[in-house]
């Protein structure tokens, strides 16, 4: 799973692409307002990306924790 934010409309886009490839596929739109937890953590990871002493360990602990949380949306819709 890949996640953006769209701040303009505070929503967070999923996409996924195959290992390898350079095709993203866009899966949804989340609206903050339907899992404000997850736009959230978005904006986490995004801040982690900006860091000037980007750190790839923190980055993949938070991208898991984004990959948990939209996969308990998914369950939950």
């Amino acid at each position: 799973m890949l996640f953006a934010l769209d701040l303009n409309t505070e929503e967070v886009i999923v996409s996924d692409s195959l290992k390898g490839s350079n095709k993203i596929n866009f899966i949804e739109h989340i609206a903050r307002k339907d899992n404000d937890v997850l736009f959230n953590a978005v904006l986490t990871l995004t801040s982690i990306t900006k860091a000037s002493n980007f750190d790839i360990t923190i980055f993949k602990a938070m991208d898991k924790v984004c990959q948990m949380i939209y996969n308990k949306h998914k369950e939950t819709k």
